[in-house]
C-alpha cells in the first residue's frame, strides 16, 4: 500500500521530473531511484515519500545530473 501511496505523491508533484522517479519498497525501506537536475530537487522527492514510510528508512539512490 505505500508503495502506491509514495508514486500517487511523486505523480502529483509541481516538479515534473519528479513524476518520473522509480519507487521500489522492501520490507525495511523505501527506495527512490532516477535522475533530477539538483540537488534540492532530489531532497524533495525524498521529503514527498517521508510521511507515508512510517517506521521504514527512505533510500534515496537518485542522481543528480550534471548536465545543467
Amino acid at each position: 500500500m505505500e508503495l502506491e501511496s509514495a508514486i500517487a505523491v511523486l505523480a502529483q508533484s509541481s516538479v515534473a521530473e519528479l513524476r518520473f522517479l522509480r519507487v521500489d519498497e522492501d520490507e525495511e525501506a523505501i527506495h527512490l531511484s532516477g535522475s533530477v537536475r539538483s540537488f534540492y530537487h532530489k531532497q524533495l522527492a525524498q521529503e514527498a515519500v517521508r510521511p507515508i514510510a512510517g517506521d521504514r528508512l527512505v533510500i534515496n539512490r537518485v542522481n543528480v545530473r550534471a548536465d545543467v
